[in-house]
């Protein structure tokens, strides 16, 4: 059982907190510098295993891409308003939140942040499309962010997308049980395969 968050200096409490609910590994995501930092001092005798990786920005992506090209080292981007560079010049091993707001619903498709074309791309690209719990707890219009969830579960399965689901959690509080997310997302659309492969590629 893994979950996916975004520390700021409260490592501890992440892993209090997922060891608690039954959690056996954390993927932690930094920033660049912050990333180098602590690879220096690792966390150690942590009951639960700890990985890291990169949150990478639209700023920073081809540096870090540059900088740590074929040493296995997991990047993410939080969506921009355009997602399509990165995807397609495959920065990135994950972009994730597409849903959140700043994008406009047309009358027959929601501004989900994915259409067929960007999708087809993600697939030929090997790039997987992240689905946040935090957008949904954090959001003042959860239906909108939940209906746009739908909308690109059903992209990511009519083009074969890899999909990761987690939490994304900054706050250790948001951590929510594994079994929780997996009903989110099963009510959401996704099939019971379609979710074990979700949370076992990171």
């Amino acid at each position: 059982m893994i979950d996916i968050v975004l520390p700021k200096n409260n490592e501890e409490e992440f892993i209090k907190i997922a060891e608690k609910l039954g959690y056996n590994r954390l993927l932690f995501l930094y920033g660049l510098e912050e990333y180098i930092e602590k690879q220096k001092t690792p966390i150690k005798n942590a009951k639960i295993k700890i990985n890291y990786g990169i949150l990478a920005n639209e700023r920073n992506i081809q540096k870090i891409n540059g900088k740590f090209k074929n040493k296995n080292i997991f990047v993410a981007v939080k969506s921009p308003f355009n997602s399509r560079d990165i995807i397609e010049r495959s920065y990135a091993n994950m972009v994730f939140s597409l849903e959140e707001p700043g994008r406009k619903d047309f009358m027959h498709q929601r501004g989900s942040g994915l259409d067929h074309i960007l999708a087809k791309l993600a697939h030929d690209k090997n790039v997987a499309i992240g689905f946040s719990l935090s957008s949904v707890l954090n959001s003042e219009n959860k239906h909108i962010i939940l209906g746009r969830m739908m909308q690109n579960i059903k992209l990511c399965r009519k083009y074969k997308v890899k999909t990761i689901i987690a939490s994304f959690a900054q706050n250790p509080y948001e951590i929510r049980s594994f079994y929780d997310i997996i009903s989110l997302f099963m009510v959401l659309g996704m099939q019971q395969k379609e979710v074990k492969d979700a949370l076992s590629r990171y």
